[in-house]
């Protein structure tokens, strides 16, 4: 994946547009949209997003396996970003409005790793999670990324801003 790359993309971004509203039998245009997105240099992920959606054993799956762009993942091993890792799990273990759980969970999930190559690259990050300044049992990525300073949208706001249309045809 570029490092130009604008947006970084969470994996309930892409789980929820296969179990949902952009399932491939329903809307494909969608995965061919991030496909060419992707080769245009707009959109990606990262590789830990990618072992989380290889938990699911399904058509998901079988799309990162074999029909994602080769590079969509990109690795989370540099230095920097594993910095900006230890950042975000430290604030989040610092505030108290997080219940140790929650902080447990941060520390050892994919979203600081999402949000911290993105602080690295200068991305926005995609997610559907939404800002919650009251919440205790989970820290979330619209939190986070307030707190850091990247910026967060959803996929319609992504899709928006990309000039994306889906249109319909008579089969």
């Amino acid at each position: 994946m570029s490092k130009k790359t604008q947006y970084l993309l969470d994996a309930n971004v892409l789980m929820e547009a296969k179990r949902r509203y952009y399932r491939f039998g329903l809307c494909p245009g969608f995965w061919d949209c991030i496909a060419w997105q992707y080769k245009q240099g707009t959109l990606g992920s990262i590789n830990r997003i990618k072992k989380e959606i290889d938990q699911g054993k399904d058509d998901l799956t079988q799309w990162a396996k074999r029909s994602a762009p080769k590079g969509f993942f990109a690795p989370t091993t540099e230095t920097e970003v594993a910095a900006w890792f230890g950042k975000m799990v430290a604030w989040a273990q610092a505030e108290k409005q997080y219940l140790p759980e929650a902080k447990t969970e941060f520390a050892s999930g994919n979203d600081a790793w999402l949000i911290a190559y993105a602080k690295q690259y200068g991305q926005t990050v995609v997610t559907h999670e939404t800002y919650d300044a009251q919440i205790k049992n989970r820290v979330k990525i619209p939190n986070v990324c307030d707190e850091f300073g990247v910026h967060c949208i959803d996929t319609f706001d992504m899709l928006e801003a990309l000039k994306t249309q889906f249109t319909w045809k008579n089969s």
